[in-house]
């Protein structure tokens, strides 16, 4: 007889992707699992008066949503600032920086994010374009792909910034014929040279961002993120959340390994591999292969149209080969960013060297591209292709965007989501937000529709590659889990497993595309615990 349930909801609609009972009206929860699935009269059996019961009417019930690539922590810094996403000519953007020194006062850092690369297209990535809209004051803009920044003068001179520098990765201070850096700053030790003279908000400020992050994360479904950001004092950070109660997303964190990170480093990390609490985990170690087309910074079988995309991020990959095996041999799970086609052909060809420890499924991140011959090599090898569709929205169908006219004729095998499905490989997806938007109801529009939901003017890109609705659904749900070990816990609403819910009000899967991007979130649920519930 199943025990007593502390939270239970009848009378909704659930969709459990459980095929020993593909849907039900009830569900029972106790500890922060699932008890008991069945129609209303089952579950209410099963309750007592200190139950609380949830009237589910309107609800429709998913496995709660997880983002397999986003960077939870991290953005919530690197957010602050003019939100440039939305800037489409170097007009606009001129425009909101000026409205962001206003804000600021005439002291402060004006900092700016999320811009994109077409506005820059006839002038080149320049500090000083932005000058007279901040009035000289030292000024630090980040593109969307995170690879990618630009600081003015001002900005430079406080980093010390006059001229080339060397780094242990494939980052470049960008600078003219002269040697007079233009502003524009490629990969993240060039990036950190002028964000470590930025001013950082306080340790509680810091915390406070964190925490309602993960409260907007809950009011879009979410119940689970595979963090992208890692080092171990952000276990710390998870800790001190747990404790307090602000923990609303389950978390597993990665432990970032650069070329610069030495072996004594990467040994000491072996032993963060079992930190956990009750919604956070470790044992994962994160890797990046290379950078982003739109720079000319991915790792490319053939060089792109501007004879760029030769170089790996890491300057010595058998040095990458070696870490990876380290830690796949301590029992970590190894994640890589690989966004170019020869990028994705090292890793394989790394993780299949190195092996994996029982039950771990090592993964690649990105594959906006993969040669033919490799793309059946994730099934046949236990890889996981996590993927993020809805970086698309920066394409254009015709071609003239600035990844397209990098790759040429390589567009039309963008973001192979479903020939991977097809093949038999795990795809799990994702935003790699701040890169894009967070929300998993726009990344499975994007999964489906291969454009941008509510614009069925627009062309989709490379529509073979869009994915079923149900397919679009496993992504956020059982291919998380399985991408992850956890199966056998989590990704469907079964007894045993985690009282992890998304509830919408019409159900995902059979909702049109078009209208899925805003359909109402109406209760989100992790550990059995309500951390969203939309107002009346």
């Amino acid at each position: 007889m199943s025990p007593v349930p502390d939270r239970a909801i009848v009378g909704a609609h659930l969709r459990t992707l459980d095929p020993a009972c593909p849907f039900a009206t009830a569900v029972a929860m106790r500890d922060g699992a699932v008890v008991a699935v069945g129609d209303d009269a089952e579950i209410r059996a099963l309750c007592d008066a200190k139950t609380d019961i949830v009237d589910g009417v309107g609800l429709h019930i998913v496995p709660g949503l997880t983002d397999s690539h986003i960077h939870p922590l991290m953005s919530a810094i690197r957010t602050q600032g003019a939100d440039l996403t939305q800037a489409a000519t170097l007009d606009e953007v001129r425009e909101v920086m000026a409205a962001e020194r206003e804000r600021t006062g005439a002291n402060g850092w004006v900092r700016g994010w999320g811009a994109s690369f077409e506005p820059f297209l006839a002038t080149g990535i320049r500090g000083d374009l932005f000058n007279d809209a901040v009035g000289g004051q030292p000024t630090y803009i980040g593109f969307f792909d995170g690879h990618t920044a630009v600081a003015n003068a001002s900005a430079l001179g406080i980093a010390g910034v006059d001229g080339p520098r060397q780094f242990e990765e494939a980052s470049t201070i960008v600078c003219d014929e002269r040697g007079v850096p233009t502003g524009e700053l490629n990969e993240w030790a060039a990036m950190a040279v002028v964000q470590r003279v930025m001013p950082q908000p306080t340790e509680e400020e810091r915390y406070r961002l964190f925490v309602d992050a993960f409260r907007k994360y809950n009011q879009v479904g979410l119940t689970g993120l595979h963090a992208m950001d890692g080092a171990p004092a952000e276990f710390d950070i998870l800790r001190r959340m747990e404790e307090n109660g602000d923990l609303t997303c389950r978390v597993i964190l990665p432990l970032t390994q650069t070329p610069d990170t030495t072996e004594a480093q990467m040994r000491d990390h072996l032993r963060h591999r079992d930190e956990h609490g009750r919604r956070w985990r470790g044992g994962v170690a994160k890797f990046f292969m290379d950078g982003v087309i739109e720079s000319g910074t991915a790792w490319l079988i053939e060089p792109d149209s501007h004879n760029q995309g030769g170089l790996p991020f890491w300057p010595d990959p058998e040095a990458y080969r070696r870490a990876v095996a380290l830690f796949a041999g301590a029992g970590f799970q190894c994640v890589t960013h690989a966004v170019g086609d020869m990028a994705v052909r090292y890793a394989l060809d790394s993780y299949k060297a190195a092996g994996a420890a029982p039950g771990i499924h090592h993964r690649i991140e990105h594959i906006e591209v993969v040669n033919d011959a490799d793309l059946p090599r994730f099934a046949a090898e236990g890889v996981v292709a996590s993927m993020q569709p809805l970086h698309m929205m920066w394409f254009e169908a015709s071609g003239a965007d600035t990844w397209s006219e990098r790759l040429g004729d390589r567009r039309h095998g963008a973001f192979r989501a479903r020939s991977l499905r097809d093949s038999g490989a795990i795809v799990a997806l994702g935003s790699d937000w701040m890169v894009a938007s967070y929300d998993p109801r726009v990344g499975m529009a994007w999964a489906r529709l291969r454009r941008a939901g509510g614009r069925p003017d627009r062309a989709p890109i490379v529509p073979a590659q869009a994915l079923t609705p149900l397919q679009a659904l496993e992504g956020y749900t059982t291919e998380s889990a399985r991408t992850v070990g956890e199966a056998n816990v989590a990704g469907r609403i079964a007894p045993g497993f985690r009282a992890d819910l998304t509830a919408f009000a019409a159900d995902p899967v059979d909702c049109d595309g078009d209208t899925l991007a805003t359909l109402p979130v109406l209760l989100t649920v992790t550990d059995g615990e309500i951390v969203h519930r939309a107002e009346a």
